[in-house]
């Protein structure tokens, strides 16, 4: 691609191009980076969240569970379909059906319709038990979706800081081996001996080997990200491109009013809430199960006149009704069932409450103090790490310092800068719970905010 760039340009040089055709030029430089990138998997945060909303399975489960929920409101909500009976009784082997037509032969025949009336509200409390349930599978999916989001966060984090240590690996490879080639020289000159020629060597093999370790995490960070978007079948060359998240206000305790507000909105709260409503309608549908239905038939029958087919045929109509008799059993078991389910439905309501509390608590907390460790390494570590370093480089570039002296700084560098690398990590990490925990319609305006 840099070759075909490098032609176009120096085609550019030798050919006046008219302002259009210029621009044109530069589209087509533009898009061909861009499809470059884009055939590197290069990713943005934003990019990962929606292809996960669009293939995660989880996600795609969840939401078809919550689309057969709705279903089954429109199944709760159909009232019973009347019965059609049609009967014909009355043969003779011995005299056979008669003459004449059909329909005055010697055979009775009825036709009876049947429809089941629903009383007591049953079918109101068997649509609001599952019009409820639907709501809590709709709740079910948001927070499938909360959860998931929180994933991608987090194993995006772990794809950039794989990253950042391959190239912390390159670098120290690069380092060490630079420092063998010159730490030989000397040892040619005289200047120092063989000993300390093997001791920079071991460290220039180890940093060697963190490369292909830093290979196989970052291989692993690729497949995990890959899994959670969808892909799992084709992981590519992901690349995180977003930067590190920047540093919150360490501040992010919430008031108990707001806090409580945020419970209440958060997407499990709901729907252990709506299962709660659902299990108070199908309680009160059990109670109505004692309301008898009643059943009602209408009949119109079809039959001969004595004397046989001759002598012509009657009609006749008639009417039934049904009504069951509680003579072996009053719902007890289904009411009591009922009410243990409604129990239970509060029990975890209240559950999912405190849980919630002590989430957002818990990750307030994680945010504070790994931004307290983020600054620390930054301000404080890293600086020094870096000043003992290059102290003691310029020492032994002026004979004053032995390799051991050097070795041991630029290990205590890398060791610090990985350190904060992952205090990067664990920060991003609890940063997103904390999002995940606390942002709800009416609750962004509590997210930390930025600082320096």
């Amino acid at each position: 691609m840099h070759s075909d760039i490098q032609n176009n340009a120096e085609s550019l040089q030798m050919h006046r191009l008219s302002f259009p055709a210029f621009l044109a030029f530069v589209s087509l430089l533009l898009l061909i980076a861009s499809n470059a990138q884009s055939s590197a998997g290069s990713l943005t945060l934003a990019q990962a969240l929606a292809i996960a909303r669009e293939h995660n399975h989880d996600f795609k489960l969840s939401r078809f569970a919550a689309a057969g929920a709705r279903a089954n409101v429109e199944i709760a909500d159909a009232a019973p379909n009347p019965t059609l009976t049609m009967q014909s009784s009355s043969f003779h082997p011995g005299s056979g059906l008669g003459g004449g037509p059909l329909w005055k032969k010697s055979i009775d025949t009825t036709l009876r319709i049947d429809q089941l009336i629903e009383r007591g509200g049953k079918r109101e409390l068997r649509t609001e038990n599952a019009s409820k349930l639907a709501q809590a599978a709709q709740a079910d999916s948001s927070d499938t979706l909360r959860q998931l989001e929180v994933l991608v966060s987090q194993a995006y984090a772990d794809l950039l800081a794989a990253q950042d240590r391959r190239k912390a690996a390159q670098d120290a490879a690069q380092l060490f081996d630079a420092m063998l080639v010159v730490a030989k020289k000397r040892k040619n000159a005289g200047d120092i001996a063989g000993v300390d020629v093997e001791r920079v060597k071991v460290d220039a093999l180890r940093a060697n080997n963190e490369i292909d370790a830093t290979e196989g995490e970052l291989s692993r960070a690729r497949h995990a990200l890959a899994l959670l978007l969808g892909q799992a079948s084709s992981p590519g060359q992901l690349e995180a491109i977003d930067p590190w998240p920047s540093l919150q206000n360490t501040d992010t305790a919430i008031p108990e009013q707001n806090l409580q507000q945020i419970v209440a909105q958060r997407a499990d709260v709901l729907a252990a809430a709506a299962r709660v409503d659902a299990a108070k309608a199908g309680s009160q549908y059990a109670q109505a199960l004692r309301t008898r239905n009643v059943t009602l038939g209408l009949q119109y029958e079809h039959y001969p006149q004595p004397g046989g087919s001759q002598s012509g045929s009657a009609n006749s109509y008639g009417i039934a009704i049904q009504i069951p008799l509680f003579v072996r059993h009053y719902y007890k078991g289904e009411i009591l069932s009922a009410e243990s389910a409604l129990d239970a439905a509060n029990e975890n309501l209240e559950k999912t409450r405190e849980a919630a509390a002590i989430e957002i608590q818990s990750a307030a907390n994680a945010v504070t103090s790994t931004a307290a460790r983020v600054r620390r390494n930054r301000d404080e570590l890293l600086v020094a790490a870096a000043k003992a370093a290059k102290a003691a480089e310029f020492a032994y570039q002026n004979g004053a310092a032995g390799v051991i002296d050097v070795l041991d700084a630029r290990r205590t560098l890398r060791a610090t800068r990985l350190d904060a690398l992952t205090a990067l990590l664990e920060y991003s990490k609890a940063l997103a719970v904390w999002r995940a925990a606390t942002t709800t319609e009416n609750t962004a305006a509590l997210q930390p905010q930025q600082a320096q």
